[in-house]
């Protein structure tokens, strides 16, 4: 790729410099990329124990999709099992499930990269980021040692935040997920299982089963939990063989690969800007949805707005998700993390009375006011307003950060 103008110093000069690539910093590189108009240097850990494995994003997006290319499965019917084992299947057509790993995603975005004379990728550890006159300064370490001084008119920072903004509620989806391959035809490539609640469920929280099927003989099954705290390996495994063997019944099976991660689910405040010339970006922007993980359909509308910003001489990050979404998820997790609703029976019965197309949008918080009150009076009313009008009255708190960043920006989501 062409290298670009240094200035008096020699520090390579860009528009535009996005800090880490997972999907929220390999997004936006792609779009500034296939704009064509702003150069642009993708900073990424080189390889090493800071780069982060292989990982699975998931999102719904009607026909045609950009990345159905890169794309590992899609699936046009959803499933959610009831803790009594009661089975809801839906069609969100026009909507399908999409997986995505991040390798294919890569190659797609490098690919986009190197067509683009203004891009760059720099394969090293990003340090400290600072404004300096013009711009912003990243510091950074190649493999080698060597520090590097980047430099750009607008920094956009991906890495998952450090600390977790004040909030009233903290609530962690963590997880472990085997890509596991059986001797028989066990799987309905056609649908995905979101929600198998039909597993043990934990004093505290929610616990659910998920699965993918890749084939009729293989899958990705999570174990995945909304709590205060992670589990153990073990225990994430002990949870995982139970689901397989006890309620999927799967009969012999070949655990061929393992992911695990956890994401905040937070109703605290992301800001979205460091500085005059820093943003902030993915899960550390506030593009993980508070109430369900979700990430990489909100960092995809990020990216869209912040290429087409910059394509207008402005630069800003707009809000992933509208107020009356985040005040809704709000309420959500205050009622699930003081066990007021009962989380199983309140997404089941989502699923079972909400349109699926429908609720597949809300939960994107692209729904009307009068599809969230639709869909609201399809929740447990009384505990829910009861939460609503206490929250205003709580306090928030600082919060520590998760021990893992999120995969989906999650392996899910």
């Amino acid at each position: 790729m062409e290298q670009h103008v240094d200035d008096d110093n020699g520090t390579p000069v860009a528009d535009v410099l996005v800090v880490g690539a997972g999907a929220a910093g390999l997004s936006l590189a792609y779009r500034l990329a296939t704009c064509g108009s702003t150069t642009v240097t993708l900073v990424e850990p080189p390889e090493g124990p800071l780069r982060p494995p292989e990982r699975t994003w998931c999102y719904w997006a009607p026909d045609p999709d950009e990345f159905a290319d890169a794309a590992d499965a899609t699936w046009s019917r959803l499933r959610v099992h009831g803790p009594d084992g009661t089975e809801v299947t839906v069609d969100p057509a026009p909507l399908r499930y999409r997986m995505l790993r991040s390798a294919p995603f890569e190659r797609l975005v490098y690919a986009a990269l190197d067509r683009h004379p203004g891009a760059r990728v720099v394969r090293a550890t990003a340090d400290a980021v600072r404004e300096v006159p013009g711009g912003a300064e990243v510091r950074c370490v190649t493999p080698e040692g060597r520090t590097l001084a980047l430099r750009a008119r607008r920094v956009f920072d991906s890495r998952p935040p450090r600390t977790l903004p004040p909030a009233r509620t903290l609530l962690l989806q963590h997880f472990r997920g085997w890509f596991v391959r059986t001797c028989a035809e066990r799987f309905d490539p056609a649908v995905a299982e979101l929600m198998d609640f039909r597993v043990p469920q934990p004093r505290h929280g929610l616990a659910f089963g998920y699965v993918l099927p890749l084939a009729a003989d293989r899958a990705l099954i999570e174990y995945t939990e909304f709590s205060r705290a992670p589990l153990t390996v073990d225990a994430y495994e002990t949870a995982l063989g139970h689901y397989c063997r006890t309620v999927l019944r799967l009969g012999a099976f070949t655990v061929e690969a393992a992911e695990q991660g956890v994401i905040p689910m937070t109703d605290g405040r992301f800001p979205r800007r460091a500085g005059s010339a820093v943003f902030r970006i993915g899960t550390a922007g506030g593009a993980t949805r508070p109430a369900t993980g979700y990430t990489f359909a909100a960092v995809q509308r990020q990216s869209r707005a912040i290429a087409a910003a910059l394509g207008d001489g402005r630069a800003s990050v707009p809000p992933p998700y509208g107020r009356r979404a985040l005040a809704m998820d709000a309420v959500l997790l205050r009622a699930l993390d003081t066990g007021r609703i009962d989380g199983p029976e309140f997404f089941t019965r989502l699923f079972r009375r909400t349109p699926a197309e429908r609720l597949l949008r809300f939960l994107d918080g692209a729904t009307s006011p009068w599809e969230d009150i639709g869909i609201g009076l399809h929740t447990p009313v009384a505990p829910m307003l009861r939460t609503a009008i206490e929250l205003p009255f709580l306090p928030r708190r600082p919060r520590p950060g998760p021990t893992a960043a999120p995969r989906r920006e999650e392996s899910r989501r």
